[in-house]
């Protein structure tokens, strides 16, 4: 049967919808659909030719467009970048018949782009910028061409951005600025929505390339948002690039949380080889920094097998990075050094391409340096590392890090420490300047993840000189970081409406489960609201000035006739410097890991003795496991510095799991005034404020407290003018009010420390939760601030002795003191030792001696603790 020209106008239009629908779904990461629709378009044009002379442009600019999409997505999904390439070269001879201006500017525009394209994927960025410049030349002719060009800006933006990206990962900041943001405005003025969410999310890379993490954060979010106000699906490597983003800001367990949530989705969706490949590349990285090393290698294996494939040879080259890195720690570790560990790495680096995969080269290289040295052989290591080039200005903090670690390790061989700590301090130094340049408290803890192993170093090399004042200065200018920068009361906006709509959900699900409702979509929109909230918060948070790192001389002056005792590990020997009588001394305590195991059993057999009515045969079973773990910790800890310590006050700087001990159970410490800080800097400058507020007392009761009601009546009878908010009246907003300026406030409420983001940590009040970024975000956080009936005191510590939670985010904002519970406590025990403490605080006490003398009446069933200045 014959064709009509009527069925041949409707065969070409349809093949022009398949066209665009294979577009689409490929990318929305559903390639091996779009590859389909678009073989089904060519098969439908194929079916009417010849057509008729009037419809040969039409069906041959839609063949062409059809030919050069299959080229590129089926590229992806199997004939790999060089059958893609050969096949754009053959559209190319299919160009030549198009003599129609406008159309042959098109279609020429968009075949450069996709070329270019193809080049970019396997990393050939600086060739792919040519096609990019010829594309965009031949789409601005096109667009000169119409009367309106604005429905025809789309091709025109996506090849700007493209390009943009491109000079991003060739370090051009200037020309890649220039045509992202170009693309954004452009976008915006002609009220393209998509695109300039599009555009935003290659900025956020030319961000993170900089080292502006909060920066690129926001813009990720700012694209997101756009997507959702579109209601259009999230494209899934938004996702991939904001864990790219944590990950740099050493949040690896943050980033590990996105990435396992987004790959079994790509393996549903069955995503394209190279994709798939990436995500389990940051997946490799992340369990990396983590030191899950056999995550690492599996997660490294997989990408490097899926990018082999795709034949990108950077994506490649990165894998085999992460893999090694794994193989050399574990082989540093364990002290067994394969036989051909070096000459893996050298071949790795060799076989790499310069000068495109220099980094990548020199990073392999500099892990040899290391094996080597483990070696004892330090002349090689040296010729090693004289190829080791000096980073760049847009060089990564973890490139850095690792050249300065190999140079202070040669150092270390060659017998020059003081050398070595030299170097050390240089690389410190450098991570303070990108320390200085996140948002967030999570952000600005998360750095010294980057930092860990030169500050292990340095402490290894000063304990071995056994010098006590030149370790107090290293563990000071080596841990909790985040409490040197000075805060600055600042509210968003966007946050404090996302955080509201966080806690409608919180009433509304309440309530359905009251009425007896389901609450399965309350919980789904609830749990998205806060985990935007989270993401907000990783960047809208900001710090001051960095305060100097307190000096040896000007802590000792400070602490007058009180000690402190600075808790520091290398290995599993633990050891404390004690500042007491102008003096700095060492002492070595032994095995790291005996105490870390006494201070979790101790807190096992604290939360079990909490309840307040227990069988009294388990009462005392409990009670002599916990007398004998307290006995142990006093006898590895405190015993060997009784004769430094006399009967001084004193102020403790644990170190990870000492953060646990709740110090006044210890016997040698009963009725002792102990303060608790993450490091004497934080103590130093949290002693020194002179901010105290409005002379104001707070008393709050939140709902679901046992057993609180008497003990909120017994405080008024101390603060007879005190503020006092108690059942519906003690709502986030009334509470926030009364917070603000107080001299001290007692809150007795359930709370929760939040693992992803301690300033989302949380107080429970009338009308749901108080959010610690809500206290910190006060002008003029409370003075000191009590908290009688939760754990929040010091709930994750990380690298570096980075201290989160509800309470470190209060001092890290400027609050003096914090009295928290490291353990459960029961409500009958907890509103006894509140009567007691208040007591000694009207008395005339300070928080720290009132609370030893409130302690020592009941030490098991008081584990509260003293934080920041007593």
């Amino acid at each position: 049967m014959a064709v009509t020209q009527l069925d041949q106008v409707e065969v070409i239009r349809k093949a022009r919808e398949l066209q665009r629908a294979g577009i689409d779904a490929a990318c929305s990461a559903r390639q091996r659909e779009g590859i389909l629709l678009l073989r089904r378009g060519m098969a439908l044009l194929d079916s009417v030719h010849p057509v008729a002379e009037r419809m040969r442009h039409d069906w041959l600019a839609t063949r062409i467009r059809l030919a050069s999409s299959i080229a590129t997505v089926g590229s992806e999904t199997s004939g790999g970048v060089a059958s893609g390439l050969a096949g754009l070269d053959d559209v190319r001879l299919l160009l030549k018949a198009v003599d129609e201006p406008r159309l042959y500017a098109e279609l020429r525009g968009q075949l450069d782009h996709n070329y270019g394209l193809l080049l970019m994927a396997v990393g050939r960025n600086e060739e792919s910028t040519a096609y990019f410049d010829s594309s965009l030349a031949h789409k601005e002719a096109a667009l000169a061409m119409e009367k309106d060009p604005a429905p025809f800006l789309d091709p025109y933006l996506g090849t700007m951005i493209t390009r943009g990206l491109a000079y991003t990962r060739l370090g051009d900041v200037h020309r890649a600025r220039r045509d992202l943001a170009s693309a954004v405005t452009l976008a915006e003025q002609n009220s393209l929505r998509t695109q300039a969410a599009d555009a935003r999310r290659p900025l956020g890379a030319l961000e993170l390339r900089v080292g502006n993490v909060p920066a690129a954060l926001r813009l990720y979010e700012e694209s997101e948002r756009i997507y959702r106000s579109l209601d259009q699906e999230i494209p899934p490597m938004l996702r991939w690039e904001r864990a790219e983003a944590l990950l740099t800001a050493g949040l690896a367990e943050e980033a590990g949380v996105h990435l396992d949530e987004i790959l079994p989705m790509m393996l549903e969706q069955r995503s394209i080889t190279r994709d798939l490949g990436g995500v389990e590349l940051f997946r490799a990285s992340a369990a990396l920094m983590t030191d899950d090393l056999e995550l690492a290698r599996t997660y490294a294996a997989s990408a490097r097998r899926r990018t082999l494939r795709w034949g990108c040879q950077t994506c490649v080259a990165n894998a085999t990075i992460v893999g090694l890195r794994a193989d050399v720690r574990e082989a540093l570790r364990t002290n067994e050094i394969p036989l051909t560990l070096t000459a893996r790495a050298l071949r790795a680096a060799n076989a790499m391409p310069m000068p495109r995969l220099a980094d990548q080269a020199a990073l392999a290289r500099m892990l040899a340096v290391r094996v080597e040295l483990r070696k004892g052989k330090s002349k090689r290591a040296a010729e090693l590392l004289d190829r080791i080039p000096r980073p760049g200005r847009l060089t990564s903090v973890d490139y850095r890090m690792l050249r300065r670690l190999c140079r202070a390790e040669l150092a270390v061989a060659q017998g020059d420490k003081t050398k070595a700590l030299a170097e050390i301090r240089a690389g410190l130094t450098e991570l303070d300047r990108v320390r200085d340049r996140m948002g967030g408290l999570e952000l600005v803890s998360g750095t010294a993840l980057h930092g860990r192993e030169l500050a292990d170093l340095a402490l290894k090399i000063v304990l071995e000189r056994a010098d006590a004042a030149r370790l107090f200065g290293w563990t000071e200018r080596t841990r909790a970081q985040s409490y040197r920068y000075e805060p600055v009361a600042a509210t968003d906006p966007e946050l404090a409406e996302r955080v509201g709509e966080v806690r409608g959900l919180d009433q509304a699900i309440h309530q359905a489960q009251h009425d007896g409702h389901p609450t399965a979509a309350l919980r789904a929109k609830h749990a998205e609201r806060l985990r935007e909230a989270h993401r907000l918060g990783w960047h809208t948070g900001r710090w001051g000035k960095p305060r100097p790192i307190a000096r040896l001389a000007e802590v000792a002056e400070e602490l007058g006739e009180r000690a402190l005792v600075s808790f520091a590990s290398s290995g599993d020997d633990l050891v404390a410097v004690v500042v007491a009588g102008g003096k700095c001394e060492l002492v070595r305590l032994g095995s790291a890991a005996r105490a870390a195991e006494s201070a979790r059993m101790l807190n096992v057999d604290l939360d079990a003795l909490a309840p307040d009515r227990l069988p009294p045969l388990l009462v005392q079973s409990v009670l002599g496991s916990a007398r004998k773990q307290a006995e142990r910790l006093d006898t590895q800890l405190i015993r060997p510095l009784e004769g430094l310590l006399g009967d001084r006050g004193l102020v403790v700087v644990p170190t990870g799991p000492l953060y646990a001990v709740p110090w006044g159970v210890l016997p040698a410490l009963r009725s002792r005034p102990i303060v608790v800080t993450p490091s004497a800097t934080a103590w130093l400058g949290a002693e020194r404020s002179t901010a105290q507020g409005t002379g104001k007392v707070v008393l709050v009761r939140g709902p679901g407290l046992v057993g609180t009601r008497g003990e909120l009546d017994k405080l008024t009878m101390h603060y007879r003018a005190a503020e006092t908010l108690t059942g519906p009246e003690a709502t986030v907003t009334s509470v926030l009010r009364a917070l603000d300026g107080a001299k001290l406030a007692h809150i007795a409420a359930h709370g929760a420390h939040e693992p992803e983001n301690a300033l989302f940590s949380r107080l429970e009040m009338a009308d749901g939760a108080l959010f610690a970024h809500e206290m910190a975000g006060l002008a003029q956080p409370p003075s000191q601030v009590v908290f009688a009936a939760c754990e929040l005191a010091l709930n994750r510590i990380r690298p570096g002795d980075e201290v989160l939670g509800f309470a470190s985010a209060l001092l890290a904002s400027g609050s003096r003191t914090v009295i928290a519970p490291l353990s459960r406590v029961g409500d009958e025990a907890a509103a006894a030792a509140m009567d007691d403490y208040h007591r000694g605080l009207v008395e005339g006490a300070g928080p720290a001696t009132a609370l030893a003398d409130t302690i020592a009446v009941d030490p098991f069933r008081r584990p509260f603790v003293c934080l920041g200045a007593g």
